[in-house]
C-alpha cells in the first residue's frame, strides 16, 4: 500500500461458525477504549506538578492539555477514516503501540517542548477509541448493535471520569512521571492480548486514493441527514457537559474542598456509564427517538440541582448523576443510529460525528470559564440549562419535520 492510497472495503464479515463479539471480546473492546481515552484527560490534575518539575510557568503548562486535544482533533480528521479502508486489526495495534512509545517519551521528557511533542502524539493515537466503537458496531448483528455500542461507550465514559481521579492518586504516591509509565505498561499489556484475541480482517478490497477517502467524509456531512441531526445534538449536549466539568472545580475550590474530594464527583458521574449500556438496548428496540427526548428533558432539568452547589453538595451530586445519565444516553443512541444508516462507512461516520463532540466540548469550556469569571456559578448554570433546552428544541423540530 502506497502512502497516497488505501483500500475501500465493506464491513469485515464475522465467521459464520461462531459469533465474533463474545462477551469477552466486548469487554476487551471496552477496556481498551477506557485505557486509551484516559490518556487524553489524565494530565489535568498533574499540571502543577509538571510545571514545578520542568521549571515552567503555570501559564505555559496549560499547553500540555492543548497539545493533547489538538492531536486528538487531528486524529479524528486524518486517522479515523482509515478504519473504512485498511485492515482494522493492524491499524488498532499500530496506534496502541505508538501510544506506548508516546507515553514513555512523556514520562522521561526532560523539558516542556519534548513533553508537548509526546502529548501531541498521545492525543493523535487516542482516536483508536473511535475505531473500536466503529469496529464493534460493524461486527455486531443489527439486532444487538446499539447494545454493543453502549457497552464500548461505557468503557470510554469510565476512562474519562476515572482518569483525573486515578492519575491524581498515582501522582501523589509516585510523581507525575509514574502516571505515564503506568499508562504505557497497561497499553502494552492490552496490545499483546488484543494481538491474539482480535478477529482478523478478510477480503481484498479495491484501492482508492487517501485524499478521496478524506473528501468522502465531507460528502457524508452533505448526504447523511441523520449525521447532521445527531451531530448537532452532540455539539449541544457536549457543550453542556463541558460547561459543567470544566468549571465545577472553581466554586468547589472556593468552598475549600481538596483536589481528592473534587475528583470524587467524577465517581458520581459513573452513572452515565450505566446509562450508556441501557441506551444501546433502547435503540435496538426502536425506542431511540423517544429515549432521546426524555434524556434531553432530563438534561435540562439537571441544571436545577447543579445550581444549588453552594448550598448543598448533595444537590450537586444528584445533578451530576442526572446530567451524565442524560448525556451518555443521547450519545450512545446517536452513534447507534448514524452507524445503522451506513454500516460500510462506520469509521468515517463516527469520526465525523466526534468532530461535533470536540467542537461542542471546546466551546462549552471557553464559555463556562468566562461566565464564571464575570458573573459566577449561577450564570454558568443558566447558560448550561439554555444550551440543554436548545438541544431539546432541535430534537423536537427534527422529529416533526
Amino acid at each position: 500500500m502506497t502512502p497516497t492510497t488505501c483500500r475501500t472495503r465493506q464491513a469485515d464479515p464475522p465467521p459464520a461458525a461462531t459469533p465474533v463479539l463474545s462477551p469477552r471480546m466486548i469487554f476487551l473492546f471496552s477496556l481498551t477504549s477506557a485505557l486509551a481515552v484516559a490518556n487524553v484527560y489524565s494530565a489535568q490534575p498533574l499540571l502543577e506538578s509538571i510545571a514545578v518539575s520542568l521549571q515552567v510557568s503555570s501559564g505555559a503548562i496549560g499547553t500540555v492539555v492543548t497539545a493533547t486535544q489538538t492531536g486528538y482533533a487531528l486524529g479524528l480528521i486524518f486517522l479515523v477514516p482509515l478504519g473504512d479502508c485498511i485492515n482494522r486489526k493492524k491499524l488498532v495495534l499500530t496506534q496502541l503501540l505508538l501510544s506506548v512509545l508516546a507515553l514513555t517519551a512523556a514520562a522521561f521528557a526532560p523539558d516542556l517542548m519534548t513533553l508537548l511533542c509526546a502529548m501531541l502524539l498521545v492525543g493523535l493515537m487516542a482516536v483508536v477509541i473511535q475505531l473500536m466503537v466503529a469496529w464493534a458496531a460493524m461486527l455486531a448483528s443489527p439486532a444487538r448493535r446499539g447494545q454493543v455500542v453502549g457497552s464500548v461507550t461505557s468503557g470510554i465514559v469510565c476512562g474519562i471520569l476515572l482518569a483525573r481521579f486515578v492519575s491524581g492518586m498515582i501522582a501523589d504516591q509516585a510523581g507525575w512521571r509514574a502516571v505515564y509509565l503506568t499508562a504505557a505498561c497497561l497499553l502494552l499489556l492490552i496490545s499483546l492480548v488484543l494481538g491474539k484475541a482480535l478477529p482478523a480482517a478478510s477480503g481484498q478490497p479495491p484501492r482508492t486514493a487517501y485524499p478521496e477517502l478524506l473528501l468522502s467524509v465531507w460528502r457524508l456531512f452533505r448526504t447523511e441527514p441523520q449525521l447532521r441531526r445527531r451531530g448537532t445534538l452532540a455539539l449541544l449536549i457536549f457543550a453542556a457537559f463541558s460547561m459543567l466539568w470544566s468549571s465545577m472545580a472553581l466554586p468547589l475550590t472556593d468552598l475549600s474542598l481538596s483536589h481528592t474530594r473534587i475528583g470524587m464527583f467524577g465517581l458520581a458521574g459513573l452513572a452515565g456509564a450505566l446509562a450508556a449500556s441501557r441506551a444501546g438496548a433502547w435503540a435496538d428496540r426502536g425506542w431511540g427517538q423517544r429515549a432521546t427526548g426524555i434524556a434531553l428533558a432530563l438534561l435540562t432539568l439537571s441544571w436545577l440541582p447543579i445550581a444549588g452547589l453552594q448550598r448543598s453538595l448533595l444537590l450537586l451530586t444528584v445533578g451530576v448523576i442526572l446530567l451524565d445519565f442524560a448525556i451518555q444516553t443521547v450519545h450512545v443512541i446517536n452513534q447507534s443510529l448514524i452507524v445503522a444508516a451506513r454500516p460500510e462507512a462506520a469509521s468515517r461516520l463516527v469520526g465525523a460525528y466526534m468532530c461535533f463532540y470536540s467542537l461542542g466540548s471546546a466551546l462549552g469550556a471557553i464559555a463556562a470559564t468566562q461566565l464564571y469569571a464575570h458573573w459566577g456559578w449561577q450564570a454558568v448554570c443558566y447558560a448550561g440549562a439554555a444550551v440543554s433546552a436548545l438541544a431539546l428544541f432541535c430534537w423536537s423540530g427534527a422529529r416533526q419535520s
